[in-house]
C-alpha cells in the first residue's frame, strides 16, 4: 500500500486505537465497539477500511461469532526534518536475509532452533532489546545527518543550500548525470542542472567525460 495512503488511514484515532487492542488479542464488533467507546456501525466502518488496505482480516468461530486480527506485520516510518520530509513502508525481512550486505551494522543473534518456552522468553526478550537499540541508533544517524548537511552548506555558501548540499551527496553516491542527479534528490531535473551551473561556478563539481564529480579542489 502506497505510504501516504496508509499514513492517511492511520490518521485517525479511533483506527489506531483499535489496531492497538488487535496487537492485544483477535476481538469481535461488540468487543471492539465497548473498549473504544465507538457504536458498532463506526467499528464496522473502520474496519472495512483496515480490511481494504490489508491490515486486518476475519474469521468465524465455531459460534459463527467473526473475530477481527491484524493480518501482517506493517512498518511505517515518517521522516520531518529541515532538510527532508519522507515516508516509507517496508514488511519484515525473510529470516534468511544476510545481515552481511548491510555494511554499517553487526548483529549478533542466534535464535534457538527448537528452544523451549524459556529459550523462546529469552529470544523474545533479547529482539526487543535490540529493536530499543536500533531505533536509539537511528535517531544518532537522524541527528548526524541534520550536522553534516548544516557543514555541507556552509562549504556551499548559500544560507539555504540544501538542494545544494543534496546534488553533492547524490554525486559522491555514483549518480553522474543530471537526470540520476535530478532522480535522487526527487527534483526537477531543469531545477537540478541549473544548481550544477552554480556548484561548477564555485569549483565544488566538475564536467567530466563521464559526467559529474565532485571538483578536485572542493
Amino acid at each position: 500500500m502506497d505510504s501516504g495512503a496508509l499514513l492517511d488511514l492511520l490518521g485517525n484515532e479511533n483506527r489506531r486505537r483499535i489496531l492497538q487492542l488487535l496487537s492485544r488479542k483477535p476481538c469481535y464488533v461488540t468487543e471492539i465497539s465497548e473498549h473504544i467507546g465507538v457504536s458498532p456501525k463506526a467499528v464496522i466502518d473502520h474496519l472495512r477500511k483496515l480490511e481494504e488496505a490489508g491490515l486486518v482480516e476475519s474469521h468465524t468461530d465455531d459460534q459463527r461469532r467473526k473475530y477481527f486480527h491484524i493480518s501482517r506485520n506493517l512498518r511505517l516510518e515518517v521522516s520531518v526534518s529541515p532538510y527532508g520530509f519522507g515516508m516509507k513502508s517496508a514488511y519484515p525481512a525473510s529470516a534468511s536475509l544476510d545481515l552481511g550486505r548491510c555494511h554499517h551494522l553487526s548483529i549478533s543473534f542466534e535464535p534457538e532452533p527448537e528452544g523451549d518456552v524459556a529459550d523462546l522468553a529469552g529470544d523474545l526478550d533479547h529482539l526487543r532489546e535490540l529493536e530499543r537499540e536500533l531505533s536509539l541508533a537511528q535517531r544518532w544517524v537522524q541527528g548526524r545527518i541534520e550536522d553534516v548537511q548544516d557543514d555541507l552548506s556552509d562549504a556551499v555558501g548559500e544560507e539555504d543550500g540544501r538542494l545544494y548540499a543534496e546534488i553533492l551527496a547524490a554525486i559522491a553516491g555514483g549518480a553522474d548525470t543530471s537526470r540520476e542527479i535530478a532522480t535522487d534528490v526527487e527534483a526537477p531535473e531543469e531545477i537540478v542542472r541549473q544548481s550544477l551551473v552554480v556548484l561548477r561556478e564555485r569549483d565544488l563539481v566538475a564536467r567530466t567525460d563521464d559526467g559529474w564529480d565532485i571538483s578536485a579542489s572542493a
